[in-house]
């Protein structure tokens, strides 16, 4: 055992990892003639292994890479103005760590021999850090952190600068959110142009999409501590706003999977 901990193997999977690197490198000294293994295929040529880690997708399209059954933690934020779906990969015995961001591959780390640890990708010039803690049960722990805050503190920061709506309408969800300090308004992660118009007790900003008519009506509540009140309408139909709190914690209800 201390000379496990000496070789840096301190937990079981670490340990089976190990012992799945050191076979690739046997494998490869028998057929450089160092190991008598006769036993196995006579047509296996070193000439016809790879020089990279077997476990490596270099070879695979990103959409194949891409697989929901090897995601281990998730998470929902709004960035900019836009929704963001971060998934991560984390294979305990391939030691392969990958992140995914709206389904598309933004950092791959193939046969990391050390299962935890932090890595660092960007969303739209956000830092987002991605940290594995061990857990105790030979189990692991995923935290997400954006621009040096925690999740949970990052969820309470962008419910004060943001509104949401989500609605579904001939089929189509739409995701309709507000920047508070620009008033830009998004759909769907596309930014707005939009028309706005003073009337009595406010201004009503209008947005034409998929021949959906939007309307969002800008009225002061008449109490200094609760500010402006913002409603959606659609087709002339008022929308209930969501709450970004519970939308973060649940992306496959608001982002196509």
């Amino acid at each position: 055992m201390q000379r496990l901990r000496q070789c840096g193997i301190n937990t079981v999977a670490e340990l089976h990892q190990w012992v799945v690197w050191e076979g690739h490198l046997k494998f490869r000294q028998y057929l450089e003639g160092a190991w008598d293994m006769s036993f196995l295929s006579p047509s296996l040529r070193l000439e016809n292994l790879s020089t990279k880690p077997i476990m490596s997708l270099d070879h695979l399209p990103e959409e194949k890479r891409y697989n929901k059954n090897n995601i281990v933690a998730k998470w929902c934020a709004p960035i900019n103005g836009k929704m963001y779906r971060i998934e991560l990969e984390h294979g305990t015995t391939s030691g392969r760590r990958m992140i995914w961001v709206n389904g598309k591959e933004v950092l791959r780390r193939d046969w990391m021999f050390k299962l935890v640890g932090e890595d660092t990708f960007y969303i739209d010039q956000a830092r987002c850090i991605i940290r594995v803690d061990p857990a105790p049960g030979f189990r692991y722990e995923y935290l997400l952190y954006i621009d040096g805050k925690s999740l949970d503190q990052y969820t309470d920061e962008q419910s004060k600068q943001y509104r949401l709506w989500v609605t579904t309408i001939n089929g189509i969800q739409y995701r309709i959110m507000l920047e508070l300090d620009t008033l830009n308004l998004y759909i769907n992660d596309e930014l707005c142009q939009d028309t706005a118009e003073f009337v009595e007790g406010g201004t009503n900003t209008t947005v034409l999409h998929n021949d959906v008519e939007f309307i969002l009506q800008t009225r002061s509540s008449g109490n200094k501590h609760s500010g402006i009140r913002h409603t959606l309408l659609a087709n002339h139909v008022e929308i209930p706003e969501a709450k970004i709190q519970e939308i973060m914690q649940e992306p496959c209800s608001i982002l196509s999977t």
